[in-house]
């Protein structure tokens, strides 16, 4: 009857626990609904007429939102920002991707 009593009490543990994990946060490269905010709080889908654009032409424009340009081989914080804009940069020296995060 102990080996129930335990066995119960650790299967109550993992089933109570099992809903502690948080959900992941959504990928940031995926746009998301338009209206509504979503994952495109930030309005990057506004913005992908940048891709393929040199990222030193994103110092000539002013944005309403915090920005990050992140370039490659930089290190890069894992913090999602729904409201950051992220011009990532490809080797070229041009803007590869407009994102949310």
């Amino acid at each position: 009857m102990k080996a129930f009593r335990t066995a119960a009490a650790g299967l109550m543990l993992v089933l109570g626990t099992a809903a502690c994990v948080p959900s992941s946060p959504p990928y940031a490269g995926d746009p998301g609904p338009v209206s509504g905010g979503g994952v495109n709080a930030c309005g990057a889908l506004d913005l992908q007429y940048l891709v393929g654009a040199p990222a030193r032409d994103l110092e000539a424009i002013q944005f309403n939102k915090p920005v990050r340009v992140i370039y490659p081989g930089s290190a890069v914080t894992m913090d999602f920002n729904p409201e950051r804009l992220n011009f990532e940069v490809d080797r070229a020296g041009r803007v590869a991707r407009v994102t949310c995060g």
